[in-house]
């Protein structure tokens, strides 16, 4: 009986201690790749920067490059607050189910305690007076209830396990179909990045720098701006130029409370609340 108990305390114990790394770790890793679309925005405003100073073939290739760059952005701030509501809120509410458990099992241990102890001392009665029916009578209903008690224990650590069996994949195949998601749109997006630079033609900028080195003023008019918008299957971030202004303005400021978001300390599973950015 108490290797029984052992192994359901372990068992709760085990969940408690692995599934509070798992959410520290996955939270780390949430607030690491917002981070990370924070210095890919001041990269794309660089490159923006950079551009305007430039001959007119390059500044229309970099603004269109650094709208793809921005895109992908977009979706990296789609996977940041899908990893924060899928993942990371759901495993810190997790704690409030691990510690329900451990109370109910404490709860059952000293039921079980109290109801052996009486029934070794009916056993002992029953042995003093084997033809008492009524003491052979309480050490049944002793018996029973004891036996009661622990095929409780039994089942609600049962129940327990298989729902965290249950919410370790469901945990898991969120994050891994977040990522895939992402990663999906962002090759489709950076095909097209990769596109803008390869179709570059540098002799034309070229030849207007040498000119306006010799006094003559440059002759060669920018190409226009392509302009292209996501295609159709992609719906995940905001697909038109105007919402993904706007998606990038909400997140103006960010980069500014990265060095404090560093120091925010690991989650843990007791129900704390904590953002990828105090």
């Amino acid at each position: 009986m108490h290797s029984q108990v052992r192994v359901m305390e372990s068992t709760v114990a085990n969940a408690e201690k692995y599934f509070g790394e798992f959410c520290s770790l996955l939270a780390a890793y949430t607030r690491k790749t917002a981070r990370l679309r924070d210095k890919a925005d001041q990269l794309v405003k660089q490159l923006v920067d950079f551009a305007n100073t430039e001959s007119p073939e390059l500044r229309a290739t970099l603004r269109d490059f650094a709208e793809d760059l921005a895109q992908v952005q977009d979706y990296r701030q789609a996977e940041v607050e899908r990893l924060e509501a899928k993942v990371v809120m759901p495993l810190k509410l997790y704690g409030a189910q691990i510690k329900q458990t451990r109370a109910e099992i404490k709860k059952f241990k000293r039921v079980q305690k109290n109801e052996m102890k009486q029934l070794e001392k009916l056993e002992k009665l029953r042995q003093k007076c084997p033809s008492d029916r009524q003491a052979e009578t309480h050490v049944q209903r002793a018996s029973v209830d004891a036996s009661c008690t622990t095929h409780q224990l039994e089942e609600t650590v049962d129940n327990f396990q298989r729902q965290k069996l249950k919410d370790l994949q469901r945990f898991f195949s969120d994050f891994v179909t977040i990522e895939m998601v992402f990663h999906a749109k962002a090759v489709e997006v950076y095909s097209r990045a990769f596109q803008t630079l390869e179709h570059y033609e540098l002799e034309g900028d070229l030849q207007d720098f040498r000119a306006k080195m010799h006094g003559a003023p440059g002759h060669r008019q920018a190409r226009p701006l392509s302009g292209a918008s996501p295609s159709p299957c992609v719906s995940w971030p905001p697909a038109n130029q105007d919402a993904r202004s706007t998606a990038r303005s909400h997140r103006k400021g960010d980069v500014e409370s990265e060095h404090s978001v560093e120091q925010a300390p690991p989650e843990d599973l007791g129900g704390q609340e904590q953002g990828l950015r105090p």
